[in-house]
Formats: C-alpha cells, structure tokens, sequence
C-alpha cells in the first residue's frame, strides 16, 4: 500500500484529489493539510467531500510517505516540495512552480523570483501520455494546467509530425471551479449565471507560456499561438477549440490517421467519429479527453474537452502517480 499525503486539500483541486484517493485500491491518503482549518474535518467544511482530518502544515510527517501532493498556490508549492524530497518522499505538484524549465520566464509570469530553480532540472513536465517514459524514474513532476491539458493532447500528434504551417489559434471555455476556491468578485454567483467572459485574450494568461513552450519542444520550427480563455457559467469542464492551418500534403484521412495511430493504445484518450465535436458532456466527472476532428480546406478544427479538476489536475496527478509507482494506469480512475 503506498502511503499518500496532501498538502492545501481545502481547495478544489484537494478535494478531488482526496475523493479519487479514497477509492484507490492501492494508496492509504496518510494525511491531509490546511492552514485554515486544521482541526476539523473536510466533509464538514466541504459537504459531498470525503471525511478526512485536516491538520497544520507543519505537523505533516513528510518522511512517513512515499509520495506527496501538493494542491497548493504557486510559490508555497516549491519549498514545500523542497522539503518533502529531502524528507524521501517523491512529489506530485499541482500548482506552476515546476512547469517552466527556465525560471526567467517563471519570474517573468508571475512576478518573483523561483522559491527553489535548484530543482528544476529534475521536474517531468506531467502529460502522462506524452512524457510516460520518464515517470518511473521521476521524484518530482509538475502536474501540468488544465487548459495546457486540453490543448497540447489535442496538438501533439500534429506537432510532433511537423503537420503545422501557421499560427494556431487556441479558443478555450472553463468552468468556474477553475478559477479555484478563492473568492473573487468576478466568479461571484451573478457576475457568471447567464454570461460568457473573456479574459486574459492572445498572450496574456498565465497557461499561455506552457503552452508555448511544449509546442516549441515537438514543432519542427516554432509556430505562433494566440491563446483566448472564456469563463462559462458551469461549476466544471473545459473545452478547446483550436484551428491548425496544415501543411499541403496533409489530408483529411491522413490527419485521422495519425489521431487514430498516437492515441491507439491510451486508456484516456477518444478520438471521436467523423463529424462528432467533443463537449463537456463526453468528458466531465472522468479522466478521459475526448478530441474531435474537423477540417475545413487547409484547416484543421480541433475540439478538445477534460474535466478542468480530473483530468486537468487531480486525476491527471493520480494517473502520474500511478505510472511513476509501477501501478495500472487507470487504477483509480475508471
């Protein structure tokens, strides 16, 4: 049984995380943390969460695990894992810490220096289907963002062909648990019912940087990104939508017959039917990512929909988990 801890679990990505924790067939959730309300316990401050008794940070038993999560606010994550590598556990972080290999462009984004950049080189950038050969041997992975999530999967196997001549255009719908549990005016019940807001449009959002930098890693030649994210008026589920101007000599069939060949083996991946699009609907609740293909002359129209807190954070983190400790990809998530 591997022995699990979870530091800031009052939030929403922690929540989550311990719900899929507490079906783990093979994983104990050793302890649970909050600032806020150690001393109490999650189902009685969250109603629907598991029951598990929140305690002080600085009362977890790092050395009594072997793997911690980490479901705290950037800048808090590093040194907190920091401390738990050196305690011998390995460590699964669901914040921005540990997503960006130069920390110039962390200090650029969010404004301070990086807490720990000693550790950066050793950080597996955690799209599990993409870096699953590096899991095993990880003690540190960064769990990537939910919009990166969407869009990258939905990328890859055109990027990795060099079937992209253009720039891309990423237009992105999250629910507003996304935005995390925090409150702020502008995710107030009657600032988001019956409305649709753009934010942060083109080059501006904090996802926008991962997303450059992945694409850079598997494109041929750099490709331009414009990345516009909208809040919908839904607790959870995300959706892409992507345009991809195409290289000539790919084709409709041939495009879905690389989808088709990438993803063939991958327990979480669909590729829906021709002329299905994918939508919250397909995806919410579970780990999976569905992707649908459309292609209009020499554009191809990419739909690409998780669930922002399973797939784009807590169960993606248990699917990292499970492939880092040797375990069944899916155990835990079906």
């Amino acid at each position: 049984m591997i022995r699990a801890g979870v530091l800031g679990a009052t939030g929403y990505t922690g929540i989550e995380l311990l719900g899929l924790l507490s079906g783990h067939p093979q994983v104990e959730a050793a302890f649970a943390t909050s600032e806020k309300n150690a001393g109490e316990n999650l189902a009685d401050i969250y109603p629907g969460a598991v029951r598990v008794p929140l305690i002080p940070p600085g009362d977890a038993p790092l050395g009594e695990v072997e793997v911690v999560f980490l479901c705290l606010p950037h800048a808090a994550s590093a040194p907190s894992a920091k401390r738990a590598i050196e305690a011998g556990a390995r460590v699964i972080d669901l914040s921005a810490d540990f997503r960006f290999r130069d920390p110039d462009v962390y200090a650029e984004w969010y404004g301070a220096p990086h807490p720990c950049p000693e550790l950066l080189p050793e950080a597996v950038y955690g799209l599990t289907e993409v870096e699953r050969q590096r899991l095993p041997g990880a003690g540190l992975v960064a769990n990537p963002g939910c919009y990166p999530t969407s869009a990258l999967l939905a990328l890859w196997p055109l990027a990795t062909a060099g079937a992209i001549d253009g720039q891309v255009i990423i237009d992105a719908k999250s629910g507003v648990s996304g935005a995390g549990r925090t409150p702020k005016q502008e995710t107030h019940f009657v600032e988001v019912a019956d409305n649709l807001r753009p934010y942060k449009l083109g080059r501006a959002h904090r996802h926008f940087p991962e997303i450059e930098q992945e694409l850079a890693g598997w494109c041929k030649t750099p490709q331009a990104v414009i990345f516009s994210p909208h809040l919908l008026p839904v607790p959870r589920g995300l959706l892409s939508t992507i345009y991809v101007p195409l290289s000539d000599e790919w084709t409709e069939a041939r495009v879905r017959d690389r989808y088709l060949e990438v993803y063939a083996a991958e327990p979480f991946i669909e590729i829906l039917a021709s002329g299905r699009a994918a939508t919250l609907g397909h995806v919410n609740h579970t780990n999976r990512c569905a992707v649908g293909l459309c292609q209009v002359d020499r554009t191809l129209i990419l739909t690409s929909a998780i669930d922002n807190l399973v797939k784009g954070a807590s169960g993606q983190a248990v699917q990292n988990m499970n492939v880092m400790f040797g375990l069944e990809e899916t155990c835990g998530l079906r």
